[in-house]
């Protein structure tokens, strides 16, 4: 079965850090591109960040420029998102997806993937 798993969410401070993990099963993250992408209460998905299947290439949203960052694991099939110096408008439900392939210009678009983890909630207050 083909699954993403995320976890690493939880609750931090402004200024703080989380480590996101998705980890995949049934399939291998050398063939696909990774995406993270958030989604606030009453707001549509954002795109985050992507790393293609190779590893070499990512993208980043300049919302979180300079502040997150995406890597890959391929002895562990995970995908990371480093996110440091969080701030309250972080704060959402992050997923990670999965295509064949490269992310491509349109990497921030969520029609592109076409398998999705759960999300993990990852909340930003003092």
């Amino acid at each position: 079965q083909l699954q993403l798993v995320e976890s690493g969410g939880g609750l931090v401070q402004p200024g703080g850090s989380l480590r996101l993990s998705c980890a995949a099963s049934g399939f291998t993250l050398n063939y696909y591109a990774i995406g993270w992408f958030r989604q606030a209460p009453g707001k549509g998905r954002e795109g985050v960040s992507c790393i293609s299947n190779a590893g070499g290439s990512t993208n980043v949203a300049d919302s979180v420029k300079g502040r997150f960052t995406i890597s890959k694991d391929s002895a562990k099939n995970t995908v990371y998102l480093q996110m440091n110096s969080l701030k309250p408008e972080d704060t959402a439900v992050y997923f990670c997806a999965a295509r064949f392939g490269i992310c491509g210009r349109s990497w921030y678009s969520d029609v592109i993937y076409n398998k999705w983890g759960q999300g993990t909630q990852v909340t930003v207050s003092s």
